[in-house]
């Protein structure tokens, strides 16, 4: 193609330097080279020059550029209509296109792939500038606007699945609670053992429906993005200690956990967020518990370096198969060796979100029908004891959380 392109000189505009990365799509290589310059000037980045649809796709694939520079007519087979058309379906990168054909059976065809601008040559540098600049914005507010209905249809099929998993999950607890208050209303016709009997049963079925709540909420508020990290001072032994003590004050099988100390107590205090560490450990623990035979142990092991803390879950449960492994962390999914157990699949949910909101990471290894090791390392600050003052959370975290060791075991 044998075109004479220039850009009109004698008006220039101020232009804010862009990050942004342009793949320039011209079969003349002069012309490609003089946008090339002007671009450079106006201070963006250059993904690429091509001269055919087949090595403008092979650039795009490999740089993946911010935004598509392209003239209609290009070397080869292939159009550069066809090329924006492919790269728009494709990679949802923005095209302008940049041609000398301004007929309008080229216009149609050119709109009829939704373009994000369209310049005629010769123009002067500002007009290709504002066309960049005002395709660049258009793309980001389209993106912004998907992604705010993806969240918003994403809610609403939680908001619909929360419908159903409380309603199922209620009803048992609520029969359990009924029946028990039936029987009570007749004290006669009970002995003093089974009295305390349904006593527990109705305390166990309020925990279970106030659990549920909890998830319901936390879950709710963490799609909704309104947990945020807010680290205080707190001694991590105590810390986990009391709250396997809490965990085991209301288990129906008390005395099965174990806290394993690795790597000395020397000094255990770090600045993390207690709020997202008890949702972390008690899910995993109470997971553990409930997957795990009644006779096995399950196993806390703390393990506190100076930048990080590393907590492990062991228990010898069911294990997860190749299956769960991949949809461990998706809402509502329950793994499929479960059987009748009862559950709502949101436990581990919770712990993967409050984990990535604390900026840590979680593993996990598993084998069936052995156990399972959940491994969540989060970063804190170790700090040095100072055992002259103490920080009010320090206060708190040690004379309202600091129990007597009597419901748990300590292995150092």
């Amino acid at each position: 193609m044998n075109l004479r392109f220039a850009f009109k000189e004698g008006r220039s505009m101020a232009q804010t330097v862009s990050n942004s990365s342009i793949l320039i799509v011209e079969d003349e290589w002069v012309i490609a080279l003089d946008i090339k310059q002007h671009l450079q000037r106006l201070g963006y980045r250059i993904a690429g020059t091509a001269n055919s649809a087949h090595k403008a796709l092979e650039l795009v694939t490999i740089n993946q550029p911010d935004l598509v520079l392209m003239d209609i007519y290009l070397q080869g087979n292939t159009t550069g209509i066809v090329a924006a058309h492919q790269i728009l379906q494709q990679f949802n990168i923005p095209v302008v296109f940049l041609t000398a054909h301004a007929d309008e059976s080229t216009l149609k065809e050119a709109i009829a792939v939704h373009p994000y601008g369209y310049i005629v040559k010769p123009f002067e540098e500002q007009d290709l500038s504002i066309a960049i600049q005002v395709a660049l914005a258009n793309h980001r507010a389209e993106q912004a606007i998907q992604q705010a209905l993806a969240q918003e249809k994403r809610l609403n099929e939680l908001k619909s699945q929360f419908v159903s998993i409380v309603s199922h999950e209620f009803r048992n607890p609520l029969s359990s609670l009924l029946m028990s208050l039936e029987l009570l209303e007749e004290p006669s016709s009970l002995t003093p053992e089974q009295k305390l009997a349904h006593i527990g049963r109705s305390k166990q079925a309020i925990k279970h429906m106030a659990k549920l709540i909890t998830d319901v909420l936390v879950v709710g508020q963490l799609e909704q993005e309104q947990f945020h990290c807010q680290p205080t001072l707190i001694d991590i032994h105590y810390f986990c200690s009391s709250l396997i003590a809490d965990l085991e004050s209301y288990s129906p099988t008390a005395n099965r956990m174990v806290l394993r100390v690795e790597g000395g107590t020397t000094s255990m205090m770090y600045s993390a967020d207690p709020h997202l560490l008890q949702h972390i450990l008690t899910n995993l623990l109470e997971n553990a518990i409930k997957y795990s035979p009644a006779d096995s142990t399950v196993t806390l092991a703390l393990q506190c370096q100076p930048n990080h803390i590393e907590f492990q879950i062991i228990d010898q449960g069911i294990g997860l198969t190749s299956q769960d492994m991949a949809k461990l962390f998706t809402p509502f999914y329950r793994g499929l060796n479960v059987g009748k157990t009862p559950g709502t699949g949101l436990g581990l949910s919770i712990v993967k979100k409050c984990v990535d909101v604390h900026g840590g990471e979680i593993t996990v290894s598993s084998e069936i029908n052995v156990g399972t090791t959940f491994t969540v390392i989060i970063p804190a600050v170790r700090e040095e004891a100072n055992t002259n003052a103490k920080s009010p959370a320090d206060s708190h975290h040690v004379s309202e959380k600091r129990l007597a060791p009597t419901k748990f075991r300590i292995q150092n």
